[in-house]
């Protein structure tokens, strides 16, 4: 029940709520040059329900440096397209974090385009 209906929401979104609520949440947040596809801003990494990021400065800082690695290594592939980072992104992000933590929090990553 969402306040504006009744019966209205499909089982996705109830798995994704579910999802949310065990494992939380993380955006990557990257600002790239469209003419040259290099990294001008961030990665900023935002958490939400997955750890406390003042007491997890570490695990978010190793974070950090797997998404500029995974972001390089695209750069020597030349990929350009976002599609590929964002994916390539998530899977190296959700295969370090379950080793990590073992839990497997949903990756939001957003890639702004100047």
């Amino acid at each position: 029940m969402d306040g504006l209906g009744v019966g209205d929401v499909g089982n996705i979104v109830l798995r994704d709520r579910q999802h949310l609520s065990q494992d939380g949440l993380i955006v990557i947040v990257l600002t790239m040059a469209s003419a040259t596809g290099e990294v001008v801003a961030g990665p900023d990494v935002i958490s939400r329900g997955f750890v406390y990021v003042r007491e997890s400065e570490n695990l978010m800082d190793s974070v950090k440096n797997v998404i500029r690695d995974e972001i390089a290594k695209c750069e020597e592939k030349h990929i350009k397209e976002w599609s590929v980072i964002k994916s390539n992104l998530k899977d190296n992000l959700r295969d370090y974090i379950y080793q990590k933590t073992k839990r497997n929090p949903m990756i939001l990553p957003i890639i702004m385009e100047v």
